[in-house]
């Protein structure tokens, strides 16, 4: 667990707003690999290995920096901005 990324101490995830898929990608009739969802306003974007990496494109553009996964069965948390990593949120 890493203690020094105050982005990462959530209290309540919000929820998906593309439960679906990454938002982008549904919209554009684009793939992609594994889901991330924001923790501050719930979008739902592709990971770094997906072509468009949409969840960095958000955290960059509009500002919210941490992810936690989106996939089935995962629980661990993201922040780009302090490339710190939990895993468990």
């Amino acid at each position: 667990m890493t203690d020094g990324c105050a982005h990462l101490k959530v209290d309540d995830i919000p929820a998906a707003r593309t439960p679906d898929g990454c938002e982008e990608c549904l919209a554009m009739g684009a793939r992609w690999v594994h889901l991330r969802l924001c923790l501050e306003c719930g979008h739902v974007g592709c990971c770094d290995s997906s072509p468009n990496q949409h969840a960095r494109a958000h955290a960059e553009g509009i500002g919210h920096p941490a992810v936690k996964s989106f996939q089935p069965g995962e629980a661990w948390g993201y922040c780009f901005v302090d490339d710190a990593f939990v895993e468990e949120l």
